[in-house]
């Protein structure tokens, strides 16, 4: 499941965008507004990780269980995308504190101002992670990228149990399996022998890493506002996977079902549902991210259909209890 890229602006600033792909279509998600100095848990299990979120931030939930995409009011943005690989550990091994991989999105959303603070945080990772089966069944297996309004770029991934991170502001696209070290392959090649004459056009996740790198380095980069969110949607619909297109067999080639979109310095968060001929948004400079302000939140592809700056239409809502 699922693309993100990176798309630079005229005035070099940047958005990051993700389409959501996945099996379920009844998977609930709502955007829902965290303030800072909130108390966080990692998980309903023993030896949870705590901590006190530092910045207020907007995110898109998962089945309403999991962080799943975010803009912070720093400008950094997390983004969880599948990966069949995902191999976390055993984490009854380690007495480190226990997170949720449903917590682990928000962990850095509530922590961090830049994916360069992130990523030293992350040398030796304060935590491990509980992964527990998804509400349909499915493994939740995932990597996670980090982006900031520098443009700087960072993909994380356990595999073998280690925790490997990729750090460049070159990453500027991510999708599914395999590894990102091979994704970083597969495209190398499809330069050598394809470049912009030759492009493969299946919905697996290697060929979309391939079209959307070639899509994203060919779109211009167009002003700052509504053409460059515009043009950053674009690239993500021209990868994306139509309704009802899916392998279900592997869950990682599943229809898109919406794609967010973050620009980092207008620190606007918008989605775009499949379902909704509509683009939603909020700007977080206009929300009241005090700490003891209200956890707000609106569904998408609720019973309310809605567009433009919902930020009036929020509602109070509790505290996620993370999967």
């Amino acid at each position: 499941m699922c693309t993100r890229i990176i798309y630079q602006t005229e005035t070099g600033k940047f958005i990051t965008a993700r389409g959501m792909d996945w099996n379920d279509p009844t998977a609930k998600t709502s955007m829902i507004v965290y303030p800072r100095g909130l108390a966080q848990t990692g998980g309903s299990m023993e030896n949870t990780l705590t901590w006190t979120s530092k910045y207020g931030s907007v995110f898109a939930s998962f089945y309403d269980k999991a962080s799943s995409d975010g803009l912070n009011e720093a400008g950094l943005v997390a983004n969880t995308l599948y990966l069949a690989e995902a191999d976390y550990g055993d984490y009854t091994l380690s007495n480190k504190p226990r997170i949720s991989i449903g917590a682990w999105n928000q962990y850095f959303l509530d922590n961090f101002a830049t994916v360069a603070e992130a990523v030293a945080a992350m040398q030796e990772p304060p935590f491990v992670i509980v992964a527990p089966l998804m509400p349909n069944g499915r493994p939740a297996s995932v990597h996670l990228s980090l982006s900031d309004k520098t443009g700087d770029s960072a993909v994380l991934e356990y595999v073998d149990g280690e925790l490997k991170i990729h750090h460049s502001n070159d990453y500027r696209v991510m999708t599914n399996s395999p590894v990102f070290d091979e994704q970083i392959a597969i495209n190398k090649y499809w330069e050598l022998v394809g470049g912009d004459k030759m492009l493969p056009g299946t919905i697996n996740a290697a060929d979309r890493f391939v079209r959307a790198n070639y899509l994203l380095k060919s779109t211009p980069n167009f002003a700052d506002g509504q053409e460059a969110t515009a043009a950053a949607l674009s690239v993500l619909r021209s990868v994306g996977v139509p309704l009802g297109m899916e392998d279900p067999e592997h869950p990682n080639i599943s229809a898109t079902l919406w794609r967010s979109m973050s620009d980092h310095d207008a620190k606007r968060f918008c989605l775009d549902s499949a379902n909704q001929p509509a683009l939603i948004w909020v700007d977080l400079d206009n929300l009241n991210l005090e700490q003891g302000a209200p956890i707000m939140a609106i569904e998408l592809n609720g019973p309310e259909f809605i567009a433009g700056d919902v930020t009036d239409k929020l509602a109070q809502t509790s505290m996620i209890t993370w999967m």
